[in-house]
């Protein structure tokens, strides 16, 4: 019996070790995918063209419009500016379920370059996870989404498991 006591302290202080590892914006996104509410974690930068894509023909700013259960939060990565104009000017931004971050390391290349968030990969932009209840349901890592196939995801993560 102290073997399973001794092995859920060491579990627990090997989750409060890597918890104390999380950037300040990763303890955000943390706290606020742990909600009830469906969660879309997306990230993107100001100069990348599949980004642009989804952006174009208010590809983003509908979908957020039309799923106003669902809390979005667009996590500028590998820029070191937000990029609030350009979403601005897609239809992006002002929605009350929508929350745009700047991760602080703007690096796109290199040993420095982010690769990690919430210790899951990030290789590519843009990258759009979905969270339910603080679980990642589903993660698209490599490039621009097709919004139908977004909306059954979203339809999926809200069904009972």
């Amino acid at each position: 019996m102290k073997i399973f006591f001794y092995l859920g302290f060491w579990v627990a202080l090997a989750f409060s070790a890597r918890a104390a590892e999380l950037l300040p914006i990763e303890k955000h996104v943390a706290e606020s995918i742990k909600s009830p509410r469906i969660t879309v974690v997306h990230f993107w930068a100001p100069w990348c063209s599949n980004c642009g894509a989804e952006l174009a023909k208010n590809g983003w700013s509908t979908f957020i419009d039309t799923n106003a259960e669902v809390q979005f939060i667009f996590i500028t990565s590998w820029h070191n500016e937000i990029g609030r104009e350009l979403l601005a000017k897609n239809g992006v931004g002002a929605q009350s379920n929508f929350e745009l971050l700047l991760h602080p390391n703007a690096a796109r290349t290199g040993d420095e370059r982010m690769t990690q968030f919430l210790g899951l990969p990030i290789t590519w932009l843009p990258t759009t996870w979905i969270f339910r209840e603080g679980q990642l349901r589903y993660a698209m890592n490599y490039g621009e989404l097709r919004f139908p196939i977004l909306q059954q995801l979203i339809r999926d993560t809200a069904d009972k498991w």
